[in-house]
């Protein structure tokens, strides 16, 4: 497992619901952010995974709410990719509060669809390796 990657945003007011809090769905988006974020960072882009014929999947998201954000909490938004050998990977992401109070921790399973097969790839990490500039960031 590599350090947690991260990205820093702001919460905005049109993204809450009636009661000032994030709205639900706003959680998915930071987590989705943070993972595009991390795959830039590492030298994957879209246009990159499509030449490659591949595109990543989102299989299951699991979210524990842990603390309210309101609009102008600044938040940290971990990720961190956990390869298991198979089809399919693990993702673990935290937002935390700027002071380092723990809103929210998303627990995702992913993996790597052959745009052609419409099927998974037996094996992500190899795409992974050979798209990234800096694999390191994904822990490979």
């Amino acid at each position: 497992m590599s350090e947690p990657f991260s990205v820093r945003i702001t919460v905005r007011g049109y993204e809450t619901d009636v009661q000032g809090h994030l709205n639900q769905s706003v959680y998915i988006n930071y987590a989705e952010h943070a993972r595009w974020s991390l795959l830039q960072a590492a030298g994957i882009t879209q246009a990159g995974l499509r030449a490659k014929g591949v595109g990543p999947v989102a299989l299951e998201t699991t979210i524990r709410y842990r603390r309210e954000l309101l609009a102008g909490d600044e938040v940290d938004v971990t990720c961190v990719f956990e390869w298991g050998g198979g089809k399919t990977f693990r993702i673990r992401q935290t937002i935390s509060k700027a002071d380092g109070t723990v809103s929210a921790e998303l627990t995702s399973v992913g993996g790597l669809l052959d745009l052609t097969e419409r099927r998974m790839v037996a094996d992500p990490t190899v795409h992974f390796k050979e798209l990234a500039t800096d694999p390191g960031l994904f822990g490979l």
